[in-house]
């Protein structure tokens, strides 16, 4: 089984990792993790990380897509991989493209996005490919949904939700809800897919209301993305108030101590720092867009907010800073909801009972004798 995703870390490097460790746990498969370079984020010390855990892993060059593909099929070549697992976008196409070319028997295409940059042309390839491919599988109902109109075969097509670790999270119910900071987390990388603007605007308004709660942003990501939100808080006289952490060693320490947990966004496919939010016991708010929505029940187990709304999110705010019981309730019925459908144990299973059913199917999804796109 290979793994071949970005090596920039992303929550789609996450998954693959995380995968990666479960066939070695399981036995059930012999596993490879193949990243793509990235320049700044596949530095030798996460790449030594991750082997000294045991994990065999490998770095194909990303400076070009060519080059991608032609050390990608290199090394399947040499490796022999009887499944491809190619995560997330742009690195679908380059994946299964190198599958193809060393003859690697099953391909498989995991979207972790409900909205990526397809132009007509890679849309185009990723129809093709498809065509090619024994499974595709979105990482929540909602990708799967979005993938299905993008004209991908429903037969083939999957929904596996993704879960996160518990164990961090255990010690949750020692953290009662009425003990902890009536503070915000935000925990996500600053980039355009994040909306932390919309986050500031909502708490200058809870100020005009007279809500000054703390606002702790976790996260790295783009330079210039936190560089506009530092001076946004700044604008908004809101720097005595946010603070801004970078990377946080202890995203479940941070997040058990404080009672809200935000997740404003502007696209998702499933919110990994959502759910480990409702797994910490926060009461959570997110913006109601795809994977989002799908998490929250709005009332019973958190609230959704109108996405780029700072007025909309800022009432959902307030809600569960003013009614500290309410925001109990959702918060316990959040955490239970989180170990019930959203464990890592659960993902894996199912992910590894889908990998297995295309080893024992008859024939080959990838083979169909069809010219180039």
């Amino acid at each position: 089984m290979l793994h071949f995703v970005t090596g920039g870390f992303s929550g789609a490097t996450q998954v693959a990792v995380d995968l990666v460790r479960a066939h070695g746990a399981s036995g059930r498969f012999d596993a490879l993790l193949a990243l793509r370079a990235k320049p700044r984020t596949t530095t030798p010390e996460r790449v030594a990380g991750l082997r000294a855990e045991g994990l065999a892993v490998e770095v194909v060059p990303g400076w070009a897509h060519a080059a991608t593909v032609w050390h990608l099929a290199a090394l399947c070549r040499r490796w022999r991989p009887d499944i491809l697992v190619a995560h997330g976008f742009s690195e679908h196409l380059w994946g299964r493209y190198a599958g193809l070319l060393a003859g690697v028997p099953h391909l498989v295409h995991v979207e972790h996005n409900s909205r990526e940059r397809y132009t007509a042309w890679r849309l185009a390839q990723a129809r093709w490919l498809a065509r090619r491919t024994a499974a595709i599988v979105g990482v929540s109902e909602g990708v799967r949904s979005a993938l299905l109109e993008r004209g991908f075969p429903a037969p083939r097509t999957h929904a596996i939700p993704n879960g996160i670790r518990l164990q961090p999270y255990a010690q949750a119910d020692a953290h009662p809800f009425g003990t902890r900071e009536p503070g915000i987390v935000m925990a996500a990388r600053f980039a355009r897919q994040k909306d932390h603007a919309t986050l500031l605007r909502a708490v200058a308004l809870l100020r005009e209301r007279g809500l000054t709660p703390p606002v702790h942003l976790a996260g790295g990501g783009k330079a210039g993305a936190r560089r506009a939100a530092e001076r946004l808080a700044q604008e908004l006289g809101l720097m005595p108030q946010v603070r801004f952490l970078g990377h946080c060693a202890d995203v479940p320490g941070l997040l058990m101590g404080r009672q809200i947990c935000v997740l404003s966004t502007h696209y998702e496919g499933m919110p990994l720092s959502l759910i480990e939010g409702m797994a910490a016991g926060c009461a959570v708010v997110g913006s109601r867009v795809v994977g989002v929505q799908e998490v929250i029940d709005p009332g019973r187990n958190g609230l959704l907010a109108e996405p780029g709304d700072p007025a909309s999110l800022a009432d959902a705010l307030a809600r569960l800073l003013t009614d500290p019981d309410g925001a109990a309730r959702m918060a316990a019925a959040a955490r239970a909801e989180a170990g019930a459908r959203y464990g890592l144990s659960t993902m894996t299973a199912r992910y590894e009972a889908l990998l297995a059913g295309l080893l024992d199917a008859p024939g080959n999804a990838c083979c169909a004798a069809e010219g180039p796109p």
